[in-house]
Parts: structure tokens; C-alpha cells; sequence
């Protein structure tokens, strides 16, 4: 099969719907993830203070799919209707099969829940079912625990560590830790995820 490039699409699960990010999709976003020092603690941009700041990342979002750069989703909890983070598809090659998962955050409540989860399990589904990807990956800050224990959780495998790697929006440089899973590694990993969502 011959690996495709990611294009908009909307997945939808039981528990979330993934559909491509927007500008409406600003209010709930700001509701439900707002300042939140927590959120943002390891997010590339200063903390918004007002929507009109969160309007402005998620315009520099929008701009990166519209020049064919990124796929972006916002997160829908289909329980309340309501927009409660962002994920997306980055650094996609059709020719070598891969792909990265990036650019991810949610509000707090949704940390640890079924909403993640089954985000994952339709971004993954759909990158190496649908489009045939090789090679998925994700890298994170170095240091920041939450995230590489969640990537660790859905199988994929610690590759290392590039130092210095981005520069900080507090200022300081930033080591990024990668992690990848294979197309071979992926029948496993899903069975793991529906259990985990099976289970609750």
C-alpha cells in the first residue's frame, strides 16, 4: 500500500469527535481550557490572557493547514457538545510513510479520561489503516513527565532525546524527547487501547 498524505477529515468515536479546527471553535475552547497555567505550562507560546490571545494561537494553527503544513482537529466531548482541546497530524511524508502526532492539548478535565484515549486510538487508526503510514511519532519537552509517560502508555517506543532542540517561550531552550511506533507494533497497541476504553 502506498502511503497517503493526511488531508481534513472528522473521525468519530463513542466518546470524541475529531473534526478540523476552526475559528468558532474558539469560545469552547476558552471555556473549557482558558489560562490554565497547567495547560500551557509546556506549550510553545505564552499563556493566554484573554480569548482574543487563544484567537491568535489558534489562527497560527489554522495557517499552518492552510498552507498544507499540519491537519489540525479540535477535540469534541461528545457528552457536552463542547470543543475541549486541540490535536494534530505534522511532518507527513507520503514517500517515506510517517507522520507525527503533535500540537496536542486539552483541557484539564479531559487528562487521563476516555477523551484522550480515544483520540489517540482514531489519530493512530486512521494514520496507519487509512493512509498507510510506516512510522508515527510524537516528541515532547524532555521534561515534561505527563506527556512522556501518556505517549509511553499507548506503546509507542522512547528513541532519544534531541538536545536544544526548540527555543522556549519563556526563553530558554528546550531538550525534546521522541517516540515513535511502527506499523508492525500498531495491531498490538490498538488492542491495548480498545481494552483500555473498554474498561472505562
Amino acid at each position: 500500500m502506498t502511503a497517503k498524505l493526511p488531508t481534513p477529515v472528522t473521525l468519530t468515536g463513542t466518546h470524541v469527535r475529531l473534526e478540523p479546527l476552526e475559528r468558532r471553535h474558539l469560545t469552547d475552547l476558552w471555556a473549557t481550557v482558558g489560562p490554565d497555567p497547567e495547560v500551557w505550562r509546556w506549550i510553545p507560546f505564552l499563556p493566554p490572557t484573554t480569548e482574543e490571545e487563544l484567537g491568535a494561537i489558534l489562527d497560527i494553527r489554522i495557517a499552518e493547514m492552510a498552507k498544507g503544513n499540519a491537519v489540525k482537529f479540535a477535540v469534541i466531548d461528545l457528552a457536552s457538545g463542547k470543543a475541549v482541546g486541540i490535536t494534530g497530524y505534522y511532518d507527513f511524508s507520503a514517500q517515506n510513510e510517517y507522520l507525527e502526532i503533535g500540537g496536542t492539548w486539552y483541557a484539564r478535565s479531559a487528562w487521563r479520561t476516555a477523551i484522550n484515549t480515544e483520540a489517540k486510538l482514531l489519530l493512530l487508526t486512521h494514520a496507519f489503516e487509512d493512509l498507510g503510514m510506516g512510522r508515527v511519532y510524537w516528541k515532547t519537552d524532555a521534561l515534561n513527565e505527563r506527556s512522556r509517560n501518556a505517549i509511553q502508555r499507548l506503546g509507542a517506543q522512547y528513541e532519544g532525546t534531541h538536545r536544544r532542540d526548540k527555543f522556549r517561550a519563556d526563553g530558554r531552550w528546550r531538550d525534546s524527547a521522541y517516540f515513535s511506533m511502527l506499523a508492525d507494533e500498531w495491531p498490538a497497541a490498538k488492542s491495548r487501547l480498545v481494552d483500555r476504553l473498554s474498561r472505562g
